[in-house]
């Protein structure tokens, strides 16, 4: 696909809104809402690259209470003619067709490739990927298993979403330390990943959320590992212009 004139491709990712409280996470989906409405100036398409809530869990005829100013937005720019694309994260894994009915955004649940401008893009989350992490791998199977869905769902929405919020927010306190820091390129699981890749196909452009850290990374063989970093410390997204791609924010 060519971009056209003046055009750009717009990443972001791990809003995780619903934390640490209302008060603090409404503010952070205002600001998300900003950066939409700025993006959709010269915007050819946006992509949101997981976790955009800190817990969601689509009943069938219910979904997780507020995000409205985000969810108007989104479908508001859909509306418009801007395609905008989501990708399930760790947090965020149980959508099972709300954005493609009401919003008219498609929404992946596994690494989606892209060429614009002849430049060959690898987009995923970013979750499960690569070495390591055998305990969350063994988890997100669960997680995924269509009959454990089923039995969660048949829990009280109350009840479900309540169990659901404690541990998602367990799980970002304790994971809050090692996200902050970068452990050098034969740690980072997800630059093991890329390096697997180009082993066999190349790709101009690695891009994942899920780290919450912000990286640009030279991975050799002019590719190039980002990662999109986090709206609750850095508030980082990445653009594309049709000949570079520039990690803002970092």
């Amino acid at each position: 696909m060519q971009l056209q004139p003046g055009k750009k491709i717009y990443f972001n990712s791990d809003y995780h809104l619903g934390v640490p409280d209302a008060e603090r996470s409404r503010e952070r989906e205002k600001k998300v809402v900003r950066w939409l409405e700025e993006a959709r100036k010269d915007a050819q398409e946006i992509y949101l690259m997981g976790d955009l809530f800190d817990f969601w869990f689509e009943y069938r005829y219910v979904v997780p209470k507020g995000y409205v100013r985000l969810l108007g937005k989104m479908a508001e720019i859909v509306d418009s003619g801007i395609p905008i694309y989501v990708f399930t994260g760790n947090h965020d894994m149980w959508m099972f067709g709300y954005f493609e009915k009401e919003l008219g955004i498609p929404v992946f649940h596994k690494p989606e490739t892209r060429e614009w401008n002849g430049k060959r893009f690898y987009l995923g989350h970013g979750d499960g990927l690569g070495p390591g992490d055998k305990a969350y791998k063994l988890l997100k199977k669960i997680f995924r298993n269509r009959a454990c869905q089923v039995a969660f769902s048949l829990l009280p929405s109350r009840i479900g979403m309540g169990i659901a919020n404690y541990f998602s927010k367990r799980s970002r306190h304790a994971n809050a330390e090692s996200d902050a820091k970068f452990l050098g390129e034969n740690e980072e699981w997800l630059v093991v990943y890329c390096k697997e890749i180009l082993e066999k196909e190349h790709f101009d452009y690695f891009i994942f959320g899920h780290r919450h850290l912000p990286l640009d990374i030279d991975l050799g063989q002019n590719s190039r590992y980002i990662n999109l970093g986090d709206w609750i410390r850095y508030f980082s997204y990445a653009v594309f212009d049709g000949e570079k791609l520039e990690l803002v924010g970092r």
